[in-house]
């Protein structure tokens, strides 16, 4: 029990530590990676769901935020509020959700955005 919780502390600890070095990292930063900002609540949103979809599993913590990672990559934030959007509620019963659903757009948007997913959460180890 004793190794356990020292284990969760150095745990803690490097956590604080990677998140204190990311929170104050130069800010030179490039502009194709300040393109891919995305906000801190959208990550963590976007973590907590997957999470939920998943077993929730420390490991799980880490491959989720792996994936939101990788599809900041290759989306501009505004770009996965749109196609996720699209992607959530194209499923939607009656007329609301032919606002997602009938749309030419946002038929490819959704798809794009399931393969886009599929393929990172595939990279980071989560099967779904």
């Amino acid at each position: 029990m004793l190794m356990q919780s020292l284990c969760h502390a150095r745990t803690a600890l490097a956590l604080l530590g990677a998140i204190t070095l990311y929170a104050f990292s130069p800010l030179a930063i490039g502009e194709e990676q300040t393109k891919h900002d995305y906000p801190t609540l959208a990550r963590v949103e976007y973590v907590q769901e997957c999470l939920t979809k998943s077993d929730g599993k420390l490991a799980s913590l880490y491959q989720c935020s792996c994936v939101i990672d990788e599809i900041a990559k290759r989306l501009s934030y505004d770009e996965f509020v749109e196609a996720s959007t699209f992607s959530r509620y194209a499923s939607l019963a009656g007329e609301r959700g032919g606002l997602f659903r009938d749309p030419e757009h946002g038929k490819k948007m959704a798809k794009d955005f399931k393969a886009l997913e599929g393929e990172a959460s595939k990279h980071c180890g989560i099967s779904q």
